[in-house]
């Protein structure tokens, strides 16, 4: 069987939510670890963001994939509500999400029109 190309854009996105869900997780221990919120509030929401991140990363072929990605990097940014420093690293990962998607989108064309030719 021949496995399905991805494109550019699908991979580097996917590798920005796989690394946010590996972020997600550290997240999850520093708001139990500080007390912001209670331990099963931490652990709960941390988990069910880690399980949305790396399933919204398989589902980048589909373009409402990639609009649950962009709601994901805002709840990202949103979590900075229970961890104030979560608007900084939310903000740095969601301008990465924003690159990655411009830059893989291109990439795409080029290599379409290449084809093309």
């Amino acid at each position: 069987m021949s496995r399905r190309v991805r494109s550019t854009s699908e991979s580097l996105l996917s590798i920005v939510l796989g690394l946010e869900a590996v972020l997600m997780f550290f997240v999850t221990l520093t708001a139990f670890g500080l007390k912001a919120v209670p331990p099963v509030t931490a652990f709960v929401g941390g988990g069910v963001l880690i399980v949305l991140l790396v399933v919204v990363a398989g589902l980048l072929r589909y373009r409402w994939g990639v609009w649950l990605g962009w709601l994901l990097q805002a709840v990202l940014v949103a979590t900075g509500i229970l961890l104030p420093v979560m608007y900084v690293v939310g903000a740095g990962f969601a301008a990465i999400w924003v690159y990655c998607f411009i830059k893989g989108r291109q990439i795409d064309r080029a290599r379409a029109q290449l084809q093309e030719n």
